[in-house]
Formats: C-alpha cells, structure tokens, sequence
C-alpha cells in the first residue's frame, strides 16, 4: 500500500484531538494509521501470499476451536448477507465464509483471503486489526474505515482471549456491505466468541491431559531430569528443578517448540552452569505443541568433546547473515536451514512487537541473545521499527552471542536502520524471485507434492509440469506451495491433471517458447503492468518507454491486455 511522506491530515482524517460526529476510538485509530504512513486513495495491500503458509501452520489451534462454532453460526446466517472472517494472533485470516456473492467478490477484489494481513498500520483502520490493538470489541461503519477501498462495509470485530493464558488468540469479525449494517452484530459476535474460548479452554484441557500422562510414564524411580513442555505449560521432576536454572528452561522451551524432521531427536548443549549435557526430545501426541525433554550429564571424553564444539562454534560465530529477497520468496525457510547447524533457533517476528509492544520484543530478543548459544533469526528487518533495530544493531559486535541470522526484502530498498544494519552483515544472499528461475519449478513443485501428500502415491503429469513453469508467480514459493496443496487435495493416487489445477492455473506455455532474457522482460512488463492497475502509458513510463515501443513489446512477447 502506498505511504504518505508527512503527518499531515489526507482526505477526511480526523483532527488530532476529534471532532463533532467522529467517535473517539475511530479517531485515535486514524492517528495511528496516520502516523504510519498510509494514503487514503491507495490500493489496499494485504501481503496474503506471504502469509499462507504461517496461517496454516499456526493457526490450527484457534480453527480447532472456532470452526464448530463458524459453522452453526453460518448456518443461521443464511439468507443474511453476512460475511464471517477469523485472523489469527498475527492478524492473518485463518477463515472467511460469505453469504453474499457480492461480499465474496468484493473481499476478492481486495485480496482479502487466507493468509492476508488485515494489520491496522498495513490496510488501516477495520474491525479485525483495529480490535486487536484495542484489544475489545471494536464496530466500524463506512466512512470510518481509514482507506477509501473498504468504506463500503459495516463490520464488527471482537478478540479471540485463551482462558488459561489471557493471550489474544485471534479476531472474530462480521461484516456486512455497509448499507446492511445492523446493531445485532456486537452480541452475535460476542456470543460466538465466548463459546469458541470455551472450546479453547476444553482443548487446552485435553492437550495438558495427555502431556501429564506422557510426562508421568517417564519419570520413574530413576532421577533422570525430565521436562514436560506444552503450548502453555512447562511440567518438571525434582532433578530437572536441581539441574537446571530459569535460563535454562527457557533455552530447553525453545528448543522443544523448534520443528523436527523426527519425532525424537538428541541435542548436545552446555547448561549456564558450564555443564555439557545430552538433551533427548520427544513429541508428544495429543499434546498442542508438546514435548518430552530428558536431560542427562555427560562426563569424560563426551564432556570434553561437547565443551570442545560449544567453544569452537562460538568462536566461529562472525558477522550476522542476511537472506534478502521479495515476499514469498523463500526468505524464511532459507534462514532456517541456515541456522540448522546452530540450535536451538528462535524466530523473531515483527508481528510481536506490533501486537505485543515494542519493550515485549526488546526483552525477548535480548533474553535470547543473553543465552549465548543457537541461533537468533529476526525474521523482516526492514518491518521493525528503529528503536528495535537498533536494539539488534547493538548485540552485533557482543563478544559472546548467539549466531544472528536477518531476513530482509530486497536490499537495494532498505532505508535507514534497517539498512545498517543490513550493511553490518556482510555474509548475504539475495534470493531471486520463482519467475526468474522458472527452471527449478519442476523440482520445487514435486518436492512439496512429496511433503504435503502424506505418503499418498501421487505424481504431477508433464502437461500439469508444464503449466505450472508456464505461470509468472507474483506469490513466489508460497503461492506454488498453495496450488500443490490444492492439487493434493484432488486425488488420493495417480497421475495429477491439469483439470486437478485451479482454473486460473491451467494455460500451458505459450505456443513457441520464449528465451530466457524474452521472458525476463515479459516479466518486467507484466509486473509494469499490474502496478500501473493495467494504464498503458502510466506502465510505459515507468519502464522508461513510449507507449508504441511497449505496445510492440507487449505483442511480441504475447501480453494480453
């Protein structure tokens, strides 16, 4: 979305301190979007193929929960018009349904679909992000959303709270084209809410019965230090209490909450104590996020060797890496494989302090670098305000630290902080986007058909191959992940068809192959094309052409449009 450059009040902003017929709450809002830059007339920007894979990775636990509710609720929304949308703790849509097909087109139009962002400092004020900073619920009716795009609708948002934790799990909103609004949302939602917290707490429950189940077969008579970690809980042996200090623990809950390519695995580390140990972790079915850490001393020629590879790492941790590239492009997963020789890892996101406060962030990160050892991976430098990057620009040179791995969007747009910091790394890759490398599609596409289909003996066919390499790919690796799940989905053996594809997927190459420094440039144009909201002359001058040389380009290179 684009950015206004000043503070200055854009079209119909409220006044610093409100004013007759502007409720207070809408108005403090529009000072918070405005002092993050947003223009009124621009595009809304929703960042949804950056965040698909996030979404479903974590927010599982509130779908669980909200899903039977959704669906009775739905049921006695037919014939309303009504539109139901769930984000997650990130503020990223987990869930939407539609009653209206207008609502569905107009949400379509907006890109407001699973993995969207519906952050308040990213598309402004609306039901969903801004109840999520003023954590209650929140109403906003037409003229009140901040850009001019989503004044059409009337919605009313209210947070998702875990009983246990207090901890804001998600945003349930109903939202409705704007002359449809009506009173009766606020109790609706609240209703539905209260029993997807109870379904929450119900879980939670379940989840913590199978933990202490797993957690008391392991402790015997034997006193072993023993660790039970779950999404909310940390259970613990008295040997464990003896062994291991507050730092540790931490280190160790870090550690279990770490994604395994196994459900066991043993890591080597040294306790703040200075004593190498041996650390066994074990997931735990039926326990959210569960796992059993048993922890043994080591002694001898084993300790030495521990003690031996914890100091040679840390003497080899140099100067912070950076993984750059466009959203989608693979930045993430890149960084981790990264930091696969260095664990545990922990992942610093800039949603934490967007929605937990910048001091939140700051302790995190600092407690993580206070451990010393595994890697700390802050994961979009250049969304982090500059206050916390100079927080991270102040660990770089500590003599002691975990290793530090950055992620970033391309470097020649970072400004500022994030772009000393940036500077300071001097190990980089920068990841070119799918459609400039349109050769590893093939491998890419087959890789995460193997990941997703289960074991299920399913292949892509050549002419699915070859209209998936025919696709530009603004999503980059996470849109191809997205059509791969779709494609898993279609059939449970066999070949996958280019009927499995959605639809809007299913051309193959254009007739006559193009080079590629043919398809390089078509790229350009296209993306020209697409920012210039389809104006010929206004893409034509962006590219530094006349409109005759980009229509002969566009003919030549077979752009519709």
């Amino acid at each position: 979305m684009r950015r206004t450059s000043g503070a200055a009040a854009g079209p119909g902003l409220p006044p610093a301190t409100g004013a007759p017929g502007v409720r207070e709450e809408i108005a403090s809002s529009w000072r918070r979007v405005r002092l993050a830059g947003l223009d009124p007339a621009a595009p809304v920007d929703t960042d949804a193929d950056a965040g698909v894979e996030t979404v479903a990775d974590v927010g599982s636990t509130l779908l669980r929960g909200a899903v039977p509710v959704l669906e009775d609720l739905e049921e006695g929304l037919r014939g309303s018009r009504y539109s139901t949308v769930l984000v997650d703790r990130d503020c990223r849509v987990a869930r939407r349904w539609c009653d209206d097909p207008r609502l569905g087109e107009a949400f379509d139009s907006l890109d407001v679909r699973v993995g969207a962002s519906l952050l308040e400092e990213r598309i402004g004020t609306n039901a969903l992000g801004t109840a999520m900073v003023a954590r209650h619920g929140v109403a906003v009716h037409g003229s009140e959303h901040f850009v001019e795009a989503l004044q059409a609708f009337s919605c009313y948002g209210h947070p998702i709270r875990h009983p246990l934790t207090k901890r804001i799990e998600g945003v349930l909103d109903l939202t409705a084209l704007r002359e449809r609004a009506s009173p009766l949302l606020a109790p609706l939602v609240s209703r539905a809410v209260h029993e997807i917290e109870q379904r929450l707490l119900d879980g939670s429950r379940a989840s913590e019965k199978s933990l202490l189940a797993a957690f008391q077969g392991a402790v015997g008579l034997r006193r072993r230090p023993i660790l039970a970690v779950g999404e909310d809980i940390v259970l613990s042996n008295h040997a464990a209490q003896d062994l291991l200090s507050p730092a540790d623990v931490a280190l160790l809950r870090v550690l279990a909450d770490e994604p395994q390519q196994r459900d066991q695995q043993a890591i080597e580390l040294i306790l703040e104590s200075g004593q190498p140990v041996s650390v066994e972790v074990t997931r735990v079915s039926g326990a959210r996020r569960g796992a059993l850490l048993r922890v043994d001393k080591v002694s001898g020629a084993l300790a030495r060797a521990v003690t031996t590879r914890s100091r040679t790492r840390r003497d080899r941790v140099g100067p912070p890496r950076l993984v750059a590239g466009v959203s989608g492009s693979g930045r993430t997963t890149r960084a981790r494989a990264l930091a696969a020789d260095h664990l545990p890892v922990q992942v610093m996101r800039p949603a934490t302090a967007l929605l937990e406060g910048a001091e939140e962030w700051a302790g995190q990160f600092e407690a993580a670098m206070r451990r010393g050892s595994g890697t700390v991976c802050v994961d979009g430098i250049d969304l982090l305000p500059d206050a916390l990057l100079d927080v991270v620009t102040g660990w770089v040179d500590a003599p002691t630290r975990p290793d530090l791995v950055l992620t970033s969007g391309p470097v020649a747009g970072l400004q500022g902080a994030a772009a000393t910091l940036a500077g300071m790394a001097t190990r980089r890759e920068e990841l070119v986007p799918l459609a400039a490398r349109r050769q590893d599609v093939p491998e890419l596409a087959a890789s995460m058909l193997r990941e997703v289909a289960g074991g299920r003996p399913v292949h892509l066919t050549p002419r699915v191959v070859e209209a998936l390499c025919a696709q530009a790919w603004p999503g980059n690796l996470r849109e191809l992940k997205a059509v791969v799940v779709h494609l898993a989905q279609a059939r449970s053996t066999g070949g996958l068809t280019v009927d499995d594809l959605p639809e809007q997927y299913r051309s193959g190459p254009p007739a006559g192959a193009l080079t590629a420094l043919e398809q390089a440039e078509r790229d350009v144009i296209v993306t020209a094309l697409r920012d210039a909201g389809g104006v010929k002359v206004r893409a034509a001058e962006a590219l530094g052409l006349s409109r005759t040389t980009l229509y002969a380009r566009m003919r030549a290179l077979r752009i519709n449009g």
